[in-house]
């Protein structure tokens, strides 16, 4: 499927435009760095407590956006159109994705400074937060498409949270209930076992586990919410 670095542009300076007069998204963006700030007196050494934050940014950030974005869309009954212009669908799904990517890398750079995370390997960290932006825009994508209206958009993400961001808590009953050791395969979790790496002693192996499985999820998300994209365009 060919891409059309123009069109994606094009997308691109469309939904900025957009994004900046959406004061629902742009207050969003301050809640990462206002939890941030209420954490930063912890002690950074507990991974946990920076795992909460990361876990709520990307759910808040690059779900939240990308789900209202899309959702716009279908409200203003501008998606149909989008969709029967010559952009390719990646062009519309990468376009709409860059600038979600853009500002939750910005927000998640400016949460990792004020609570002062030292990584144990930046280049593995960095790939985990560029896999886990992506897995959570894919969500975001996927929560619009089944959204008809901004406000559709914002409730819809309420399992997202719950169940990515609740995930580490519940790993906390697999003794008493075994069944929710499925939750340590979820991406939030696996982030909370890969800020907990000590950046004094650990091997590959360490880093690549949550890195591979993160990496799953992404890829099983993204390839859903392209399916989801195309058949939409089919039936609207």
């Amino acid at each position: 499927m060919s891409i059309s670095l123009k069109r994606v542009q094009a997308i691109f300076v469309k939904d900025y435009k957009e994004f900046s007069r959406n004061y629902a998204i742009s207050i969003m963006l301050i809640f990462p760095i206002i939890i941030a700030l209420l954490f930063r007196r912890v002690d950074p050494s507990v991974p946990g407590v920076f795992a909460i934050v990361l876990n709520l940014s990307f759910v808040l950030v690059a779900c939240f956006a990308q789900a209202c974005l899309i959702a716009e869309e279908k409200e203003h009954n501008t998606l149909r159109s989008l969709m029967m212009t010559p952009a390719t669908t990646m062009d519309v799904l990468i376009g709409k994705s860059t600038l979600v990517f853009v500002m939750s890398a910005v927000v998640l750079a400016i949460v990792t400074y004020i609570i002062g995370y030292e990584p144990a390997s930046i280049w593995a960290f960095v790939s985990a937060l560029i896999l886990s932006i992506i897995l959570y825009t894919a969500l975001g994508t996927i929560c619009g498409l089944f959204s008809k209206t901004v406000l559709e958009a914002s409730l819809a993400i309420l399992p997202v949270m719950f169940v990515f961001t609740g995930a580490p808590w519940g790993t906390l009953l697999v003794d008493d209930f075994p069944i929710f050791k499925v939750l340590e395969y979820v991406p939030s979790t696996q982030l909370v076992y890969f800020l907990e790496i000590s950046n004094i002693s650990f091997t590959t192996g360490d880093l690549l586990k949550p890195l591979l499985i993160t990496l799953a999820w992404t890829v099983v998300l993204t390839v859903v919410s392209v399916i989801l994209y195309q058949r939409r365009l089919k039936d609207e």
